[in-house]
């Protein structure tokens, strides 16, 4: 079973995404700032991690730097979990290390399910 870690402060999207994913089959963590979902991921060791990039203690971008500098982390894709428009996502991706995005909030349930197992191939 393949381990998902999302690292969200919005409790609604929280709740939609854990749907989401534990009725596709995979195993749900989540965090909801900066700090815990960095020691999280390093005690979980996720397949993939979700990050909102607009967290209440620390940006996602900071914490990506942080996830990047962690060896036992380095080979899982980080994917970008955000509001923002296409064209600024597509920028953080490119400039932060991201693996990809997801926009939200989520419209589809189906592509999104779609989106998540493609970045874990």
């Amino acid at each position: 079973m393949k381990k998902i870690l999302l690292i969200e402060d919005v409790e609604d999207t929280v709740e939609l995404v854990q749907k989401i994913l534990t009725a596709h089959g995979y195993a749900f963590a989540h965090a909801p700032d900066a700090e815990t979902g960095l020691q999280l991921a390093l005690q979980y060791l996720p397949d993939l991690i979700l990050l909102d990039l607009g967290l209440p203690d620390y940006d996602g971008q900071t914490l990506a730097g942080w996830i990047h500098n962690e060896r036992s982390l380095l080979a899982i894709p980080l994917i970008a979990f955000t509001a923002w428009p296409e064209e600024t996502a597509k920028q953080m991706v490119a400039s932060y290390g991201f693996n990809g995005y997801i926009s939200k909030p989520i419209v589809n349930v189906n592509a999104f399910s779609e989106s998540v197992a493609s970045f874990l191939k």
